[in-house]
């Protein structure tokens, strides 16, 4: 059985996602989906598998049923498959936020970068002004990136603030572009950027996980794989699996 597997995010006010753990965790049992979902009050974050029409229930059930109201009219979907069934079990977490950055001034639903098209990516990475940031931590650079990022050294996402504060000046680096897995992280980076007085922030829309979808192999300037965090450990063009192996959580810090 070949598995769908979609990754998915937004951005919106739910308030009330403590009530919504359950009923989301008995919708996904229902359609035995595996895989790990984040509620907090900024929005949902998680990415699933199973069956392709189960995947397809999950999603409509986000975006247009009662759950949420309408209020994930806007999700950022990401779909892939896999050989095996790359999780374990269902995981419906409660956090305080969707992906952890730790300032509260950074808040994607008032101000965001810039969101740019995997398709149009290409050439404005290619400005030689422009400062391209891999927001992801350490162990995901090493296994690939696109050619001339920067790598921050961080271990986790919430390390990427501090670098911002000691490596970034808003008077010197007046054009950034960032990327990461799926773009989230880049979300909150740019949020976070834009509140510390940078003018001209940039960020991938959809992520890497996009831009390998979308961009032939030909035109590429991704080099090496893409971790994702499941047990396909990572893909490559056309979201391919490059192997399968069991992760290493210990270096693995973000969801």
């Amino acid at each position: 059985m070949t598995y769908k597997v979609c990754a998915f995010y937004q951005f919106a006010a739910l308030p009330d996602y403590r009530g919504l753990r359950e009923p989301l965790r008995a919708f996904c049992d229902g359609l035995s989906l595996k895989g790990s979902v984040l509620l907090a009050e900024e929005g949902i974050n998680g990415t699933i598998a199973g069956a392709a029409e189960a995947v397809d229930a999950f999603t409509q059930e986000l975006a247009h049923g009662a759950m949420f109201a309408g209020r994930l009219n806007n999700l950022e979907l990401k779909f892939s498959t896999a050989e095996a069934m790359p999780f374990g079990r269902l995981k419906v977490r409660l956090k305080k936020e969707i992906v952890t950055l730790g300032d509260a001034a950074a808040d994607p639903t008032r101000q965001v970068g810039t969101y740019v098209d995997a398709t149009e990516w290409n050439d404005l990475i290619a400005s030689p002004d422009m400062l391209v940031i891999d927001t992801r931590n350490a162990f995901e650079v090493a296994m690939g990136t696109f050619e001339g990022a920067v790598d921050p050294e961080i271990r986790s996402f919430g390390q990427f603030k501090d670098f911002a504060a000691q490596k970034l000046d808003p008077a010197k680096h007046r054009r950034i572009a960032m990327f990461c897995t799926g773009g989230i992280r880049c979300e909150k980076a740019s949020a976070h950027l834009l509140a510390r007085g940078f003018a001209e922030v940039y960020h991938l829309k959809g992520g890497i996980l996009k831009y390998l979808e979308e961009v032939p192999e030909a035109h590429s300037r991704w080099r090496g794989a893409c971790f994702v965090f499941d047990e396909r450990v990572a893909l490559g063009h056309g979201l391919q699996e490059i192997g399968l192996r069991e992760r290493d959580k210990g270096l693995a810090g973000d969801e």
